[in-house]
């Protein structure tokens, strides 16, 4: 499937070129340093499941103006759709881990930290590279803007369509055709999947964030796959490693959050990197925002 497969390699071929940030609690913060990773979750699991959801909406409406307009082929496109909606809970696995450009933004503090206990982890991005390329992990920058999201997933519909068109035809019956639709889906659904992760809702802008994704998953027998405790279900997740050759993590920068206990909270911070030989190189700063409890 060589048109995907080219849409998804120009998608990921943007190099992130500033310092890349992660918010965490303190408690996040203490488990990717005791175990050099970071945790990469499923998914269909991120932002309560509306990350693949919104992909999956803007093909629905592309196939529902395509078939208003009297495309000749409906039963191709509404089959798609179908797949799409099922294969989003019941398909290939998919991990991501996410970064942002800017490390000291209230939303942000808000949605992945509690109240003063909030850190951004800054990391220089040829350093995440480094350990994305070491674990066969590529590295999207999320795509915000509603034109082309829509232009995107209507090349998405062409190459359905295109490979459909080579697999049919003749004498078939529907029910073949049918079938042969189905291994067109199957062919696309790992660069499918890698597309949608970077598609978020225009909604999420502020973020600019990076994702670092895994390779797609479909054997979950043999995978490496652990559980955390979500909102209101298990979240299945896998371990990003961020240490390289046995050294301390190279952090480039760090902002401790909102916090009424600003002098003490950065004083033990502080001596919890000295202690595991972290020395941001760009030092350790204070978010300036007011602390307000919740």
């Amino acid at each position: 499937m060589k048109e995907i497969e080219a849409l998804t390699r120009e998608l990921y071929a943007d190099i992130p070129l500033g310092t890349l940030y992660h918010y965490t609690t303190f408690s996040g913060l203490l488990g990717i340093v005791r175990s050099r990773a970071l945790w990469a979750s499923d998914i269909r699991y991120m932002n309560d499941s509306a990350e693949l959801r919104h992909t999956a909406d803007l093909i629905k409406a592309e196939v529902g103006e395509r078939i208003d307009s009297g495309h000749p082929n409906s039963s191709l496109l509404s089959q798609f759709v179908d797949w799409v909606a099922y294969r989003i809970t019941s398909g290939y696995m998919l991990f991501g881990a996410s970064f942002r450009s800017h490390g000291n933004l209230l939303s942000q503090w808000r949605g992945y930290s509690a109240p003063g206990k909030g850190v951004s982890l800054g990391f220089c991005p040829e350093y995440i590279l480094r350990c994305a390329e070491r674990q066969q992990f590529m590295i999207g920058k999320c795509i915000y803007e509603p034109s082309r999201q829509r232009m995107l997933i209507r090349q998405v519909v062409d190459a359905v369509e295109t490979l459909a068109a080579g697999l049919t035809g003749g004498d078939q019956s529907a029910a073949e055709r049918s079938a042969r639709y189905r291994e067109a889906f199957a062919a696309m659904e790992t660069d499918l999947l890698r597309i949608a992760a970077i598609l978020k809702h225009p909604s999420f802008r502020e973020e600019k964030e990076w994702r670092i994704v895994s390779p797609v998953i479909a054997n979950t027998a043999d995978a490496p796959i652990l559980f955390r405790e979500g909102h209101a279900m298990l979240v299945p997740y896998i371990e990003f490693g961020i240490g390289l050759n046995g050294t301390p993590l190279a952090m480039d920068h760090l902002y401790l959050g909102p916090t009424a206990n600003i002098n003490i909270s950065m004083h033990s911070l502080k001596m919890f990197l000295e202690q595991n030989g972290i020395v941001p190189k760009r030092g350790i700063d204070y978010c300036q925002i007011p602390f307000r409890q919740r």
